[in-house]
């Protein structure tokens, strides 16, 4: 990655990151925070940890249920992009490889070559951790990853990442809210990085 790279890729990033929190200043909050759960697991470049965070905050007795819309809808992306893999791949992912940050042949080689000894575990780390869960839904297709295999650890790691989320806001809402609030330019930035973090991981690492 070139250094005029990173900041022009950050920038878009951030105008993205900006764009999906303002969805929780509307009455769409929650089918918007499903799309995004949805479109997150195959190929939007955004996790929808910070308008799940934003809902739940602003509507703290409801931080769970979001949760629980967010995980279901990121499984079922998960299943989407699992679909793609397994009967699109040929037609389309060139398109995924040019356009879709972290989904590269490289990263794809090597996550096939962890499948056959390792597809549970390496689909529950993807889902719970910055690691793009989207280059695991797809390769997890292409590979022919046994599909009661990948449900259960997109499940469960899935509804554990976003429960954590939604238990938070849900238990100490006022608090965390006004910490945010605080720090949101640096937790932006902190965002922004993690994100490129997970994308370099994949890339350079796995």
């Amino acid at each position: 990655m070139s250094q005029r790279a990173l900041p022009r890729r950050t920038n878009v990033l951030h105008r993205l990151y900006h764009w999906v929190l303002h969805w929780a200043e509307t009455p769409y909050g929650g089918p918007a925070l499903a799309a995004l759960a949805f479109s997150e697991a195959s190929f939007f470049p955004l996790p929808p940890d910070p308008l799940l965070l934003a809902l739940g905050l602003g509507q703290p007795r409801r931080a769970l249920w979001y949760a629980l819309v967010c995980s279901i809808s990121s499984v079922l992306g998960g299943l989407g992009g699992y679909l793609i893999g397994w009967g699109l791949w040929e037609a389309v992912g060139w398109l995924f490889f040019a356009y879709v940050p972290g989904v590269t042949p490289e990263a794809f080689a090597l996550v096939g070559s962890k499948y056959h000894a390792y597809g549970f575990w390496a689909v529950f780390s993807a889902g719970f951790t910055p690691i793009p869960y989207k280059v695991f839904t797809l390769a997890a297709g292409v590979f022919r990853l046994d599909v009661g295999t990948f449900l259960l650890a997109s499940a469960l790691s899935r509804t554990a990442r976003f429960g954590l989320l939604g238990a938070l806001a849900w238990q100490f809402g006022p608090p965390v809210r006004a910490f945010i609030d605080r720090y949101f330019n640096l937790l932006s930035v902190v965002f922004v990085l993690l994100l490129l973090l997970g994308f370099a991981v994949v890339r350079f690492v796995l």
